[in-house]
């Protein structure tokens, strides 16, 4: 005998059609591109960290040696992982460099006035401007440098 189901306890239309958009690929892929920014955020700041209060290196070469130790580690991690399904080209590695000697220049930059003009505390400095780059560094990389061939069917249908 199968116990009966009330009103309450079945799921309605909009919790389903709100579950759906969460499993849409741009929220995967933005949920794995940011593990993976956790594996890089982390990589960063043990780079920063070790630098600026181990070795005394100033804190901008600081920043620019750990970003790109992560970015480095986030390119390696992104094409296997997060966007798998991009098929690659020769210039995939050059796209990425160009992302993220952007995002490089806007860490660079924040930091600067976080720490010159704001007077924040160097961590937490590079702690807010990462949340930054890799919010804009996640649209472009999906955008452009792991942007994906529309299929065959998708193109003669004009999806």
């Amino acid at each position: 005998m199968h116990p009966r189901h009330t009103d309450s306890q079945k799921p309605t239309p909009g919790l389903r059609a709100r579950a759906g958009r969460l499993n849409t690929p741009v929220v995967i892929q933005f949920v794995k591109f940011g593990l993976v920014g956790v594996s890089n955020t982390v990589l960063t700041f043990i780079v920063y960290t070790l630098l600026l209060k181990g070795l005394g290196v100033w804190y901008l070469a600081a920043s620019a040696i750990g970003f790109i130790v992560g970015a480095t580690n986030g390119f390696l991690l992104n094409r296997r992982w997060t966007f798998r399904e991009h098929v690659g080209d020769p210039l995939t590695p050059l796209r990425w460099a160009v992302v993220q000697a952007g995002g490089l220049g806007i860490d660079e930059a924040l930091l600067y006035v976080f720490v010159h003009d704001a007077q924040l505390d160097k961590l937490l400095a590079q702690g807010l401007a990462t949340v930054v780059v890799t919010v804009s560094t996640f649209f472009v990389n999906r955008a452009w440098t792991f942007r994906m061939q529309p299929t065959v069917a998708g193109e003669m249908t004009g999806l």
